[in-house]
């Protein structure tokens, strides 16, 4: 399927999900007139891509790619945004541990999203949107925060007893977020 029109998308890099170099499994066309395809998630909005891959390109699962305007070194062009749901099992499998790797690469930012993290409504706040994280929870980072900043993820599970992995909590709601569409406040995945 060759598009015409150039994807906007806000991606500068992408983490590879999976590689088919033939393409998609289902393409009837003759193997010669297929490209080589990858699944893709965007490091900064976690944005789901198909991208197309230079011939004879070296791409690896898990691989750093440029997504951005210019020059590109190993992809081809940005095909289209993908849903979940469009995703091969093999990216599905492989989301989860992106996800976690970028939150953990992005440690600072993340970490930082405790520290300002604020209500959303009069009942609701934007850290009760983290998986496991209720009202008393949300008090108790609320009042350590007041002592200081929090400087790592080290240092949230060390101050908030009972807060274990902020970085997993934030990487499920990434999840979640990429996963549902319908889903009602958005934190990270545009």
């Amino acid at each position: 399927m060759t598009t015409t029109h150039a994807i906007d998308i806000k991606e500068q890099y992408a983490y590879v999900l999976d590689y088919m170099p033939t393409g998609h499994g289902d393409d009837t066309r003759p193997i010669h007139l297929r490209e080589p395809l990858a699944q893709a998630l965007g490091s900064e909005y976690f944005i789901l891509l198909e991208l197309v891959m230079k011939e004879g390109a070296k791409v690896e699962i898990g691989g750093r790619v440029f997504v951005g305007k210019g020059d590109r070194d190993v992809v081809k062009r940005v095909e289209k945004r993908l849903k979940y749901e469009e995703l091969s099992n093999g990216a599905k499998l492989e989301l989860p541990f992106m996800i976690e790797k970028i939150v953990k690469e992005n440690e600072a930012k993340y970490v930082e999203f405790f520290n300002i993290a604020q209500p959303i409504t009069t009942r609701l706040h934007m850290l009760e949107l983290l998986p496991g994280i209720g009202k008393k929870m949300m008090w108790a980072v609320i009042d350590e925060r007041k002592k200081g900043k929090f400087k790592s993820f080290k240092d949230i599970e060390e101050r908030i007893k009972g807060l274990h992995h902020p970085d997993k909590l934030i990487a499920r709601r990434i999840e979640e977020e990429i996963k549902d569409e319908t889903i009602k406040y958005r934190m990270y995945a545009k």
